[in-house]
C-alpha cells in the first residue's frame, strides 16, 4: 500500500510524515525505514527507525533512487514500513516524470507487503494519475 502525503512546499509535509512515522513505532511488528536527503530530522524519528540520509550514497536520477530503495528493502526480509520524504527531490525530476518510480514502488509493496508513505511537494490537482490513485 502506498500513501502520498502532498502539498506545496512548505506546507508541513515533512513533519507529518516524521509523527506518521514516529506513530508506527510502538505497533510496528517489522523494521521502519526513512528514507530523505538530510540529517536535519534524525533527531527527530524514534531511535527504532532506520533513517537514511541519501547525501551519503550520491544518488543521481531516477532509475539510481530505485535501485537504492529495493536495495535498502532487500537488507533485511521483515520491513514493515518504508517512508520517504521528498522522493522527486532526492531523484532530481519533476513528480511528472516519475511514472517508473511510482511503479516500482506499487510492486515493491505489494511483493514485500510494505506500507510506503512518500511526500509530493504540489497541489492535490496538479498529481499526475499514477500518483493521485494512492489518494
Amino acid at each position: 500500500m502506498i500513501k502520498i502525503i502532498y502539498g506545496p512546499k512548505g506546507t508541513g509535509k515533512t513533519k507529518i510524515i516524521i509523527d506518521e512515522a514516529n506513530a508506527k513505532v510502538t505497533s510496528a511488528k517489522g523494521h521502519l525505514i526513512f528514507v530523505t536527503n538530510t540529517k536535519r530530522y534524525m533527531y527527530d524519528l524514534h531511535r527504532d527507525i532506520r533513517v537514511i540520509d541519501t547525501t551519503d550514497y550520491m544518488i543521481a536520477g531516477e532509475e539510481a533512487l530505485c535501485g537504492f530503495v529495493k536495495g535498502v528493502v532487500a537488507a533485511n526480509n521483515d520491513n514493515e514500513y518504508l517512508f520517504i520524504d521528498g522522493a522527486a527531490r532526492i531523484a532530481g525530476k519533476e513528480i511528472k516524470d516519475m511514472a517508473a518510480f511510482y511503479y516500482m514502488l506499487d510492486k515493491l509493496s505489494e511483493m514485500n507487503g510494505l506500507t510506503i508513505y512518500v511526500t509530493c511537494s504540489c497541489a492535490k490537482e496538479d498529481l499526475p494519475d499514477f500518483v493521485a490513485k494512492y489518494l
